[in-house]
């Protein structure tokens, strides 16, 4: 499902693109100014202050039934956000299943064409809508504002078009307080998780997992994350501060992986939980899996060059270098054998030298960079 909120346009609506905040069409704001959305007669704050206000509304209860109150926000200690783009079918239930197990649920509708808003609110969840779709991303950084400004003890985000079970709620958030992790995650392909996923869905995800985990630099079996883009997340309060702030997450699909490279930047724990995936369900995914995969790969490779130029870099470019050495050395015997410079073997051996000493120097000057930016406390995207 995650994969299905990346269509359309991009990037959280600003303040200037309409209302800026979350609330109903009336433009009801607390008593400080800052708006608010609404569920039926009760109302969640915007989201934090420091975050891009996307422009949002709720809707009214159209069935005539209350939603449950809302939880006052030191007492918020589950809260369950199901991001959702066209899961008019699925969602009523989804909603009715992660009510069971949270204080409060939160729907981000993103820029649904169907009923999606509407039914979710109707099962009892308090909808935040953007206007337009912005992606999968988008959605989550949404979820994780809201959760931010409620001080949500625990935020466990989930799909809403079937594939997660909401009955696993309780085993994510029981998980988080018995290791005191600050990331949770359902994992696929940790031992005790079966799974339904096609063969190819298989091999496609081991291939991302392994790549993400070496763009982590983690080597070790015991310390690699089994399922780096499941969606069934759960995020304790440290997380939840960091990430609703953190301007380098994407919109799109690549969000799951950049928020493993926010706790590695922060030295989160992660611990992850067996959960059982269902992929018979209808539209799991709009995007094609071979497009899916190479926006991920392409992501982590720029991780990589970015975060580890000595090994993007660096390895390979001594590797280039002494390739080059090698030719030069057999076009050098070949003219001593034959007294006939071989012009191929030359360039080929000059072409390699070049390329791999230009690799090593750039990959020293990446390295430095880096360096000076982790020591003066400068991330990525902080200039945006």
């Amino acid at each position: 499902m995650t994969d299905r909120l990346n269509e359309g346009n991009t990037g959280i609506a600003s303040a200037d693109d309409g209302a800026g905040a979350i609330g109903n069409g009336d433009g009801e704001r607390d008593d400080d100014g800052s708006p608010r959305a609404r569920a039926g007669t009760h109302s969640i704050d915007a989201i934090g202050v420091n975050d891009p206000p996307p422009t949002e509304r709720s809707h009214e209860r159209d069935a005539g039934v209350t939603p449950r109150p809302e939880p006052p926000a030191s007492d918020c200690t589950v809260l369950v956000a199901i991001p959702a783009y066209d899961e008019a079918t699925t969602i009523s239930e989804i909603v009715a299943g992660a009510g069971e197990h949270a204080d409060h649920v939160i729907v981000i509708d993103d820029g649904s064409d169907d009923d999606t808003a509407t039914r979710a609110t109707a099962a009892g969840a308090t909808v935040v809508e953007h206007e337009r779709n912005q992606g999968y991303g988008a959605a989550l950084k949404t979820a994780f504002g809201v959760a931010r400004r409620h001080r949500a003890r625990h935020l466990v985000v989930l799909d809403g078009d079937g594939q997660h079970d909401p009955a696993d709620v309780p085993r994510l958030v029981a998980a988080q307080r018995r290791t005191g992790a600050h990331v949770v995650i359902g994992s696929r392909f940790t031992d005790g998780a079966p799974s339904n996923a096609p063969l190819y869905r298989r091999i496609g995800l081991r291939t991302i997992n392994a790549l993400t985990n070496l763009s982590l630099g983690v080597v070790r079996a015991s310390s690699r994350v089994s399922d780096t883009q499941s969606g069934f997340r759960a995020y304790d309060r440290e997380a939840i501060e960091t990430l609703a702030t953190d301007r380098t997450i994407g919109d799109w699909m690549d969000a799951s992986t950049d928020i493993l490279y926010h706790a590695h930047h922060h030295s989160y724990t992660i611990e992850e939980v067996p959960i059982a995936v269902s992929y018979d369900v209808a539209n799991a995914s709009t995007q094609p899996p071979l497009s899916h995969g190479v926006v991920l790969v392409r992501n982590i490779l720029k991780t990589i060059e970015r975060e580890r130029p000595l090994t993007a870099l660096a390895v390979p470019g001594f590797g280039l270098t002494f390739g080059g050495v090698g030719f030069g050395y057999w076009a050098l015997s070949n003219y001593l054998q034959s007294g006939t410079f071989p012009v191929g073997l030359a360039l080929t051996a000059a072409f390699l030298m070049l390329v791999g000493i230009f690799a090593c120097f750039t990959a020293i000057v990446l390295h430095a960079l880096s360096t000076y930016f982790a020591n003066t406390g400068i991330r990525r995207g902080q200039f945006r």
